[in-house]
């Protein structure tokens, strides 16, 4: 037989040569399947997988339920489940798929051409997202999956299937947020940027030392947020104090949005002073 032989006659010459049914018997059944039945042998494969998956995730399940879902175990397994969601939902932020899925689920968020860029190219703004949904998942998932058996083991879903359903619908309600967030920061307060002071007590010296161009001509092209925490900075306010104020996870996620602006901000300076 040559090199480039058809495997699934390869399989069937294989059954056809042996002599006896003793012979043909020893050929393995799984073999003789993807040989000659290819679809068949993807779909037993895939029950194979399922199967055995319902039966880790049962496992797991009764090992975490005889700690009453606390302990060094839980924590292990919530650290797990933490990471994995946040992998997904920053995934499904950075593409858009996202609204689809939420979309699916009956919740149409509608999402406006920058905010769809913004999840696409800011990754601390997913992390952002991220970050929150799968806090605010965590306890309620505990308690209505596990504690009181909203997943069970003929449901269909793992158990990290089901998880991320959950973080899905938390997902709609802290996007919702960050969008009133957003509104209200626009309309109450960067309409006036124009005329905002800038003290010479600013907390920051290098916002102090670029302020002569950007105040106008740069800070009126940023998005609604970044200017929100500008303002606040300019006001005196410290980051901690901004962080609670405009609902932000951080300190890391102010200091991630001041890092941007100052880089884009000696960017403006530069091209204005070659000009």
């Amino acid at each position: 037989m040559d090199d480039g032989a058809d495997p699934v006659w390869s399989a069937c010459d294989a059954v056809s040569s042996a002599s006896t049914p003793r012979q043909r018997a020893a050929v393995p059944a799984e073999q003789y399947l993807r040989g000659t039945m290819p679809d068949l042998y993807d779909e037993n494969v895939r029950l194979q997988e399922y199967i055995e998956r319902r039966d880790a995730d049962w496992k797991l399940r009764e090992l975490l339920a005889a700690a009453d879902f606390a302990g060094p175990r839980y924590r292990r397994f919530e650290e797990e489940i933490s990471a994995y969601g946040l992998a997904v939902l920053r995934a499904w932020m950075r593409t858009g798929y996202i609204f689809t899925l939420t979309a699916q689920l009956g919740y149409y968020l509608d999402p406006t051409p920058a905010e769809i860029e913004e999840l696409a190219r800011d990754p601390e703004a997913r992390h952002e997202l991220a970050d929150m949904t799968i806090a605010l998942t965590l306890p309620a998932f505990r308690q209505r999956a596990l504690v009181e058996g909203g997943w069970r083991v003929d449901g269909g879903a793992a158990i990290a299937t089901y998880f991320t359903g959950a973080a899905l619908r938390v997902f709609v309600n802290e996007f919702r947020k960050r969008r009133r967030y957003q509104q209200k920061w626009q309309t109450n307060v960067c309409q006036d940027i124009e005329v905002w002071p800038m003290p010479s007590s600013a907390g920051d010296p290098e916002i102090i030392a670029i302020n002569g161009i950007l105040i106008r001509d740069h800070l009126s092209s940023l998005d609604s947020r970044t200017r929100a925490v500008l303002k606040l900075v300019l006001d005196g306010y410290s980051q901690q104090e901004i962080t609670e104020m405009l609902g932000l996870v951080s300190i890391k996620a102010v200091e991630g949005l001041l890092r941007r602006w100052r880089a884009a901000a000696k960017r403006a300076l530069a091209g204005g002073g070659s000009s």
